[in-house]
């Protein structure tokens, strides 16, 4: 298996490729073989769940490259999104650059200041975790 799964036309097209390298090298395994290659390769025992297993994934809330603003650790940030990565159904690790450095300790004695903060949030932009007043770690604002 290898990083984050396509959407469907993405794996086709992983098809298409393969097909035509497999091609060129003198062999021709067939269009619907080389679903069941491209399935395997991405740890599926088949097309038909591979399918249907992408079919069901939620979309992800932010998108590489994307303005964002929304609350870390009860902050208020703005920032850009550097990464998003599905890590299981519904789940998405982003990796977030701010704006303006945050402070994420919560004690008068000292600072820890971050500019770079990851996390894994649903399609809602929102993480299970939370701190210990109920507040989410990460909350995106929608729109």
């Amino acid at each position: 298996m290898s990083g984050p799964i396509p959407d469907i036309a993405g794996l086709k097209a992983q098809a298409r490729r393969l097909r035509e390298r497999l091609a060129r090298s003198g062999s021709d395994p067939g269009h619907a073989a080389v679903l069941e290659l491209i399935a395997r390769h991405h740890g599926y025992r088949d097309w038909n769940t591979l399918r249907a297993v992408v079919g069901k994934r939620t979309d992800a809330p932010v998108a590489t490259g994307e303005r964002v603003r929304g609350t870390y650790l009860s902050h208020p940030f703005e920032g850009v999104v550097v990464t998003v990565q599905a890590v299981s159904l519904g789940w998405f690790r982003i990796r977030l650059k701010l704006d303006q450095a945050v402070d994420v300790v919560a004690s008068e004695h000292f600072s820890g200041w971050r500019k770079q903060v990851t996390a894994v949030v649903d399609s809602n932009g929102v993480t299970a975790e939370a701190t210990s007043d109920g507040e989410p770690h990460l909350r995106l604002e929608s729109g």
